[in-house]
């Protein structure tokens, strides 16, 4: 059973939004979804996100733009970036500033579950000051 935590999901297709919230609903998590990124950032659910699933290719403010602008304000959501068109060097970029996971669509179901099941894990690590 799942941690009783806010997955967050920004997308600007309404179609995948809604069979995202339909499939994590059905394995137990909390959901909410967002049409853009700004409408996340605005919301009252940015700070009890436990885990945020974006999709990269958006208008006026991709999810790459959006985990750097979360990460650059002191909000580091565990994060999977998610896209129909990928590209490695993204991929590389993004992984090594701390992406969880960076999946293609359309999604398998459980990789998307193993990277929820992960994010959640590592947000739970304790973290050693520096």
């Amino acid at each position: 059973m799942p941690e009783p935590s806010l997955i967050s999901i920004v997308d600007d297709d309404q179609s995948f939004r809604d069979s995202m919230r339909r499939l994590l609903k059905s394995h137990g998590y909390t959901v909410a979804v967002f049409p853009s990124a700004a409408e996340f950032l605005a919301s009252t659910q940015l700070p009890a996100t436990a885990c945020l699933v974006t999709d990269i290719h958006m208008p006026v403010m991709t999810g790459v733009e959006l985990y750097q602008h979360l990460i650059a304000t002191g909000h580091a959501i565990p994060t999977i970036l998610i896209t129909a068109h990928p590209e490695e060097g993204v991929r590389q970029r993004m992984m090594s500033l701390g992406v969880g996971c960076y999946l293609y669509k359309p999604l398998g179901e459980a990789v998307l579950i193993d990277c929820l099941r992960r994010a959640f894990a590592r947000d739970r690590t304790p973290r050693v000051a520096p």
